[in-house]
């Protein structure tokens, strides 16, 4: 993509970057806070992201980037970011000289995601990156590198990795609840209204497997442990509809992995669901809906007993939580759950399905 279409799509979306914590206005004697700067002002970010710093211990906001002046001003104003912390994308790299931003969240599409990464950990930022972490395996590992040359911490967003339910259905599948996994179904998929910058292949990397997939690939790797060792994929498109000019619509794909767990998956932008189950040698544990903004529900069928499991209202929301856990890993000098390396062995296995579908045939993914 050219400079100046790079320049058109980011000024479109109005990415932002918020800063949060060191601020000038932090009371003597108040916990050290991790100020963050929410890079890409776009709905998830806007609407999800930035208003649950709320309920953050560890995170706060401080400032904002954008190519887009008129949201710089508007959500500068909501959240109290004076002028002096709002960015545009040609001064990006001043970050570096603002000691309020500890670290940066980027939420930007995807085929950027490497290149503000990059740009971040040079100017000494700490870094959260949405997923999918980048569009190919190559520009995973250039990002890590980046990180670790500059020492700083590098976290995607796996978001589902802070939800309570998707906590216990860790717990529960690798303990052997209901007795060891034999096999895990995973189905995600809705049905994409045309115009968004996920339908162009060169912004996003790939249509469905590479956005609502990812869900379904990163849940059959957390419920088992395991890396698969062998991938196979089918792609279901429509050409004739304008939406699939460059993208990829439906995939359905199998993951074996090392101890014999086969996971079944779908990927869909034509089609609406959103579950998981694991199926051991006892029941299985199933949720649906599995990985939404808010409303997961947990069914778990054991013996002859088929019975919900209602956990409590957390302290923080799985939003609140990721941002926190960056934090933490921050002032604690500890490392992500969900560090770079996490987003790789997504892309690792993404583009195997890519090739697997391709090429009609199994892929070995064996080191």
């Amino acid at each position: 993509m050219s400079a100046g279409s790079r320049r058109d799509v980011l000024g479109g979306l109005g990415a932002g970057l918020v800063l949060a914590g060191m601020g000038a206005g932090r009371a003597i004697g108040a916990p050290r806070k991790i100020g963050y700067a929410v890079v890409g002002l776009g709905y998830y970010a806007t609407r999800q992201i930035m208003p649950n710093f709320a309920g953050c211990e560890h995170s706060s906001l401080v400032a904002l980037v954008s190519g887009t002046p008129a949201k710089l001003d508007q959500y500068g104003a909501e959240y109290g970011i004076p002028k002096t912390h709002r960015y545009s994308y040609a001064d990006f790299d001043r970050i570096r000289d603002n000691p309020d931003i500890d670290a940066v969240y980027i939420v930007l599409p995807n085929s950027l995601h490497a290149e503000y990464t990059v740009r971040a950990a040079q100017a000494g930022k700490h870094v959260m990156c949405e997923k999918p972490m980048a569009t190919s395996v190559a520009e995973c590992e250039t990002m890590i590198a980046a990180c670790r040359k500059a020492g700083k911490k590098l976290m995607i967003g796996y978001r589902s990795r802070f939800e309570p339910y998707n906590r216990l259905a860790i717990e529960l599948a690798r303990g052997g609840h209901v007795g060891p996994t034999r096999l895990i179904t995973a189905e995600h998929g809705f049905p994409i209204q045309p115009g968004q910058w996920r339908l162009d292949k060169p912004l996003s990397g790939g249509g469905s497997m590479m956005d609502i997939g990812i869900y379904s690939l990163n849940a059959a790797r957390y419920l088992t442990g395991e890396e698969p060792v062998e991938v196979s994929a089918i792609e279901s498109t429509d050409r004739s509809d304008p939406r699939f000019r460059t993208v990829e619509d439906r995939i359905t794909f199998a993951l074996r992995f090392p101890s014999g767990i086969e996971a079944n998956c779908i990927s869909s932008y034509s089609s609406a669901h959103n579950g998981y189950r694991v199926i051991g040698t006892e029941g299985w544990i199933g949720m649906e809906p599995a990985t939404p903004y808010t409303g997961q529900t947990m069914m778990i069928r054991k013996g002859n007993k088929t019975e919900p499991r209602v956990l409590p209202a957390p302290a923080k929301n799985q939003f609140a939580g990721q941002l926190d856990h960056l934090a933490e890993c921050v002032l604690n000098g500890t490392t992500p759950i969900v560090a770079g390396e996490e987003g790789l062995a997504d892309l690792r296995v993404i583009e195997a399905i890519y090739r697997s579908a391709a090429e009609r045939r199994h892929v070995s993914l064996r080191a």
